[in-house]
């Protein structure tokens, strides 16, 4: 088990889209976030997903982590993804990554780290009640506009018995 939990923004965007931010807690305790993660999720602009995003932070279930380091040198990802993978590597605490992007995902795993993306996250919420239906959220999150394949759906549907 993960000792702690850090997120990229993509999952932060999907649950808040589908009510789903505060089965964070619920799940994993207070999820921490990079700094640039913050800044890519939060940009100022008064977006439905802003809002929800912005009250997650001020109920204590994100939390901002601490400076991110400057190693190991990840220039193939984004900002958000580096800084996840980076603040996992400095500390010698199992931890757990939220993140959805391929390319993020593999390099965390080539790392020795353990991911989960929005998908688990629904899945894992459909299994400790916390939701009725993962079918349901996930035809919510598609109608948003936000993608996860069809085949990874699938997958958690079957584990979650719909």
């Amino acid at each position: 088990m993960a000792g702690r939990v850090l997120s990229d923004a993509s999952p932060l965007i999907g649950l808040a889209r589908v009510d789903g931010l505060p089965w964070l807690r619920a799940l994993f305790g207070p999820v921490w976030v990079p700094q640039e993660v913050r800044r890519e999720v939060l940009p100022g602009l008064d977006l439905p997903d802003e809002r929800a995003l912005l009250a997650a932070f001020e109920r204590g279930d994100l939390r901002v982590g601490p400076a991110t380091p400057t190693a190991p040198a990840l220039p193939e990802l984004d900002e958000g993804e580096a800084a996840c993978i980076r603040l996992a590597l400095a500390d010698t605490t199992p931890a757990l990554l939220l993140m959805d992007e391929r390319a993020g995902r593999a390099i965390a795993m080539e790392h020795g780290l353990h991911v989960a993306g929005t998908a688990a996250i629904i899945g894992m919420a459909r299994t400790r009640g916390l939701i009725p239906s993962a079918k349901a959220v996930f035809a919510r999150l598609h109608a948003s506009d936000f993608r996860v394949s069809a085949q990874v759906i699938a997958t958690i549907l079957r584990r979650v018995g719909e």
